[in-house]
């Protein structure tokens, strides 16, 4: 299963703070050999201030309780740039901690700037090294201090780029401590600076986009509404074709979504076209199965596929989150996405098919044929298939169901209304952007 790990795809768009969980995943799951994946941890781990982190892994790595004089040295270093940069933001992180002081601020950081600086002689310089202090604590796995420090830092920044790099910090920091609801709202107020007209350039626009995305497979994987806000995201136009462009591997994330959330199905036949698009520049099981399904009919090929998403799914750092039950460990998206799946099967082979015999269909569903019949009831009831079951002879019989002319006529140009307002939007956009430059 190590071929569908997407881990090498996904870490050069991370925080590489935010690479260590997906390597202990894959650690636990052992998709590679323990020392790889020790080794790795050591590499990320140099470019950091966890020195002492670094050296457990190199003491569980070497088996031994020795580590070379390089890391005692940068263990040195790191404690003494500590505490430099602690005794040069020391003027204003005391001005934070008093709460009497910080009830002096106001929401215009020009005077914030100015009255700091006359009644407490904190200048520029200051507010400088709040945000150094901030970073290097972040490099040391000081998450909840670096967070509190840089949304101070950010309510006195007047450099947007600077402001936006502490927000970026900020989101890992949440992130990283499964602060969920906290990381959704700056992975909100992200999404606003980069979706807005005064962004640098086109190119960066597009890169922060892929960025954000990355990112936030943390939170809408564990946020209880993340799977219907992955879609709303994902699935916008700027975002989708900046999938297909540059990360389309992050298809198997928006499908899985689509799949288990049943409310979608209007964006659902659209992203349908885009799957059989994309299939010779990405593919999985899980894209596979949808065009098994949507596609080509093939339900043959669609049971096989959705064995192997199982698979796929109990080895994706992202998909595959383990609760604990009691005695048991369950991995609930897993079970959700198996009985969807197996739903979408079923109602998509009744629609093409007249006669269906129920033997055949329990077979296609791995069930048997007593759960087959509740299935197919169940489906009649909540997919309003005009059909109905022949118990003799063991066989569902679907209605004839012509189709409505003026009805499709009117999709369809609701559809060309949509198409040709987004085209005058794009057009309008690159009008502004030449007329501003």
């Amino acid at each position: 299963m190590a071929d569908y790990d997407l881990t090498p795809r996904i870490a050069p768009n991370l925080d590489r703070h935010l690479v260590f969980p997906l390597l202990e995943f894959l650690q636990e799951r052992q998709l590679y050999p323990e020392e790889e994946l020790l080794k790795a941890k050591i590499d990320l781990l140099n470019k950091t201030n966890m020195v002492d982190y670094a050296m457990d892994i190199h003491k569980s790595l070497y088996h031994t309780e020795d580590v070379p004089q390089e890391m005692v040295d940068r263990r040195v270093e790191v404690v003494a740039r500590l505490k430099a940069l602690e005794e040069a933001a020391a003027p204003l992180v005391a001005f934070l901690q008093n709460e009497d002081k910080v009830q002096e601020l106001r929401a215009d950081k020009q005077y914030n700037i100015q009255m700091l600086n006359d009644r407490y002689q904190i200048g520029p310089e200051q507010i400088e090294a709040l945000y150094q202090y901030a970073k290097f604590q972040f490099e040391c796995g000081n998450y909840s201090g670096a967070a509190d420090f840089l949304y101070q830092y950010r309510a006195l920044c007047t450099n947007s780029e600077r402001s936006l790099s502490a927000l970026w910090g900020k989101l890992a920091a949440e992130i990283l401590m499964q602060n969920w609801d906290i990381a959704l709202e700056e992975l909100n107020r992200l999404k606003e600076i980069i979706d807005s007209k005064a962004f640098t350039s086109p190119l960066n626009q597009v890169q922060n986009r892929i960025w954000l995305m990355h990112w936030s497979l943390f939170i809408f994987f564990n946020h209880d509404n993340g799977k219907t806000q992955i879609i709303d995201l994902f699935n916008q136009d700027k975002y989708l074709n900046a999938i297909q462009t540059n990360a389309p591997h992050l298809l198997r994330y928006l499908a899985t979504a689509f799949i288990v959330n049943k409310r979608r199905r209007p964006q659902f036949k659209d992203f349908i076209k885009v799957v059989q698009q994309e299939q010779y520049s990405f593919k999985d099981p899980i894209t596979e199965f949808l065009a098994c399904v949507y596609v080509n009919y093939d339900f043959d090929g669609a049971q096989k596929k959705m064995r192997e998403c199982e698979e796929v799914i109990l080895n994706d750092p992202f998909l595959g989150k383990r609760v604990e039950e009691g005695s048991y460990t369950t991995v609930p998206l897993r079970d959700e996405f198996l009985e969807n799946a197996r739903l979408f099967i079923c109602e998509t082979y009744c629609r093409i098919h007249q006669r269906i015999d129920l033997g055949v269909l329990a077979e296609k569903l791995n069930l048997s044929y007593e759960e087959a019949e509740r299935w197919v009831v169940n489906l009649i009831r909540t997919s309003k298939l005009d059909a109905k079951i022949d118990s003799e002879s063991g066989t569902v019989i679907m209605e004839p169901n012509y189709p409505n002319v003026y009805e499709q006529l009117i999709d369809h140009t609701k559809a060309l209304s949509g198409r040709t307002y987004k085209l005058v939007g794009q057009l309008l956009e690159q009008t502004q952007g030449q007329v501003a430059r």
